[in-house]
C-alpha cells in the first residue's frame, strides 16, 4: 500500500507543477529559449530544441535517483523526501491535516491538468481562452 501512496503522492505533485506550468506558459511567461516558443503549451512542447528535452529528461532522472536514495533511509514514509518524519510524526493533527490537503490538491490537479490538455487537444484553445465562449 505504501508503493501505491508514494505513486499518488509524486503524480499529485507532478500534476500540481504541470498546471502551474501551463498557465504560466499559456500567459507568456518562457523563462528560457529567449520567449520564442508558442504560448500554446503542446505546441511550446513540439517547438522545444532537442536540448531542452534533454535537460528535462536529465533533471527528471536526477530527481528519481536523488529519490530513490531517499527511501533507502530507515523510518522512510511513503512522500517524505525532506525527512519531515523525524520532527513531526502522524499524531501531530496539523501534520495530518496538512498531509491530507497535499494529498486532496494533487489528486485535483490531476484531474484539472487532464481537462486543460483535453480542452487544448479537441478545441485548439488553452490558458484563459478556455472560457471565452462563457463571456459573451
Amino acid at each position: 500500500m505504501k508503493y501505491y501512496r508514494e505513486a499518488e503522492l509524486k503524480h499529485g505533485r507532478v500534476a500540481m507543477a504541470a498546471c502551474l506550468g501551463w498557465y504560466l506558459n499559456a500567459g507568456g511567461v518562457h523563462p528560457a529559449f529567449n520567449s520564442e516558443l508558442s504560448n500554446d503549451p503542446l505546441k511550446a512542447m513540439v517547438e522545444l530544441p532537442a536540448v531542452g528535452w534533454l535537460q528535462f529528461v536529465l533533471g527528471c532522472g536526477a530527481i528519481e535517483w536523488l529519490a530513490q536514495q531517499i527511501k533507502e533511509r530507515p523510518g522512510y514514509n511513503p512522500g517524505d523526501l525532506l525527512g519531515a518524519a523525524y520532527w513531526v510524526d502522524n499524531s501531530d493533527e496539523g501534520w495530518v491535516m496538512y498531509q491530507n490537503k497535499e494529498l486532496n490538491n494533487g489528486r485535483l490537479a490531476m484531474l484539472a491538468i487532464t481537462g486543460m490538455i483535453y480542452q487544448d487537444v479537441f478545441t485548439g484553445e488553452y490558458g484563459d481562452m478556455m472560457y471565452r465562449q462563457l463571456v459573451r
